[in-house]
């Protein structure tokens, strides 16, 4: 993938590179600027900005839970306040960061450049995309400072439609606007994978990062308007008394369950597969492999999306739903774990043999496949039907959560950060500390998560504030690790802001790797490649990058 037609030049030493000048982050000045922009790297940033705000916000939410969870008794805050507290963690985590995360920055900013394009096919949208997700999360912040949303994340009903003393409306009417932002990228992203890929690059050609995103892109447009419509009934029946869902009133209880996680579980790969191709990526280039089994990788992928909607059922095995339809939805969950383990393999044999070598990206790619797996493997105890009985509404679903999501998806964020971080702004950040940073939230987040395991074994329910005293040393030890895994998370803030200034010069290929990304210039220019390349090699051929000399490489454009 990484070879073209075009000349094969000498570039700088990157000991002694200096600055490119027509980049994207320095070509035009002014905030306008950003604000009109249509380059999709620039919206990429604005997308970054903009969610680490938001995982900040939800992670202080976090942080007054666990310490209101350190005593048995509720001597923090009411019982109302934490209702509240737990609801606006769960919903800022997941539809303002964790859904947007990887697709919204590093899909943004890396899709059109490795398929060899010059922006998305829609550029106007991909801003509007933006525009609208400030707007949901403008939203939903009113919702907090006028009085919080206290249903859960969930917004299960009755408690969404019939309790008055919560902000429903508002929060549902910000998520949906937000959806429209998820579905628009999502639009984007697979038009321009279909219609804009440069000569050469074929389907199979493709990076794996392009592969996931696009897997997860069908998930977006197919899966979240039925949220939408899920959040519209809601306010429809709280306003104006419409029996949708109200059984008093004509309407099914269960219809909302059946509605929003139909949505939901996909919501689970929407977050996830974009990480999954982080860590193809990475594991490739600090290996010096190509991925093996590139094939069964790439339509894993799709495998997952399309098995992601054929579970959702299996969040409602103690809401009454037939004994047979919960046979058939609990082997369905185990086939879905298939696609998962095929990556998971596959990753293992790219590293069998590899020349592995251990920079921050790869710390977090095995911190992901270590806590991803765990998440699976724990899954499979809430896919079967007794063991769910006992475990639902337990600390032990925060904990499988957490395992797949924080463990899974934030671990891969952070990895790709990091990985692209030189590309995107042309610096390098110190490589000590970043890898403290990993350590640190690794062991941070096994701390915090792997006793509420046991506490959900044990029996202690999710969503109380006040719980046995005999639970208080693991809910102490998660409490703790919360502590240790928030400065794990505080650290790249610190270093990456101070790197944009004061980091080495990167170069335009500091971990030579293979990728047309890598191919350019460090940041790239606005248009990404001066002419359209052509393909010529197939995607992670370090056999044709090792025939390089340290300072020869192929030129785009």
């Amino acid at each position: 993938m990484s070879g073209t037609t075009s000349t094969i030049v000498n570039l700088p030493d990157q000991r002694t590179a200096t600055m490119p000048k027509r980049d994207y982050l320095n070509n035009e000045h002014g905030l306008l600027s950003w604000l009109f922009t249509g380059d999709h790297k620039r919206i990429a940033i604005l997308y970054l900005i903009s969610i680490t705000f938001f995982f900040f916000l939800g992670g202080i939410f976090a942080g007054l839970i666990r310490l209101e969870l350190l005593t048995p008794q509720p001597d923090l805050v009411a019982s109302d306040t934490y209702n509240k507290l737990f609801s606006l963690h769960g919903i800022i985590m997941i539809f303002l960061f964790l859904v947007p995360s990887v697709p919204a920055t590093l899909g943004n900013f890396l899709i059109p450049i490795m398929i060899g394009a010059k922006d998305l096919a829609f550029p106007k949208i991909n801003l509007l995309s933006w525009y609208l997700f400030m707007t949901g999360g403008v939203l939903t912040l009113t919702a907090l400072v006028t009085g919080g949303v206290d249903t859960g994340w969930t917004f299960t009903t009755p408690l969404s439609t019939h309790y008055l003393n919560t902000n429903v409306v508002t929060a549902a009417t910000g998520i949906f606007i937000a959806g429209f932002a998820s579905i628009f990228t999502g639009l984007n992203f697979i038009v321009t994978i279909h219609r804009m890929r440069a000569p050469g690059m074929t389907w199979f050609r493709m990076p794996l990062f392009v592969w996931a995103n696009y897997a997860a892109s069908i998930l977006m447009v197919l899966g979240t308007p039925v949220l939408a419509i899920s959040l519209v009934l809601v306010a429809l029946e709280r306003t104006l008394g419409l029996g949708v869902f109200d059984p008093t009133k004509g309407g099914d209880p269960l219809l909302f369950q059946h509605l929003f996680w139909f949505y939901s579980h996909p919501a689970v790969y929407i977050m996830i597969l974009p990480g999954m191709g982080v860590i193809s990526e990475v594991i490739s280039t600090f290996s010096r492999k190509r991925i093996f089994g590139y094939t069964a990788v790439a339509f894993s992928s799709v495998a997952i999306a399309l098995f992601g909607f054929f579970v959702w059922e299996h969040h409602m095995f103690i809401m009454g739903v037939s004994n047979y339809s919960a046979l058939v939805f609990s082997l369905l969950t185990m086939l879905v774990a298939v696609p998962s383990a095929i990556k998971i393999f596959n990753w293992a044999f790219t590293l069998q043999k590899g020349s592995i070598t251990f920079e921050t990206p790869m710390l977090y790619a095995f911190a992901f496949i270590g806590l991803f797996t765990i998440g699976g493997m724990t899954g499979v105890f809430l896919g079967a039907l007794g063991m769910d009985i006992h475990l639902t509404e337990t600390y032990f679903i925060v904990a499988h959560f957490h395992y797949v999501m924080v463990g899974g998806m934030l671990m891969a964020f952070l990895g790709g950060i990091h990985f692209w971080w030189p590309k995107m702004f042309g610096r390098m950040y110190p490589e000590s500390l970043s890898k403290l940073s990993a350590v640190t939230s690794f062991i941070g987040f096994n701390l915090t998560f792997m006793p509420q395991f046991v506490l959900g074994y044990l029996g202690m329910p999710r969503r109380y504030h006040a719980y046995p005293p005999e639970f208080q040393v693991l809910n102490v030890l998660s409490t703790a690790g919360a502590t240790v895994l928030g400065v794990g998370f505080l650290l790249p803030v610190l270093y990456l802001g101070w790197s944009l200034k004061y980091g080495a010069i990167a170069g335009n290929n500091p971990w030579q790797a293979t990728g047309l990304e890598w191919q350019i210039q460090s940041p790239p220019l606005t248009e990404n490649f001066t002419e359209i390349p052509i393909v010529t090699q197939d995607a992670y051929d370090y056999e044709w990058l090792a025939n390089k000399t340290e300072h020869e490489v192929t030129t785009v454009g």
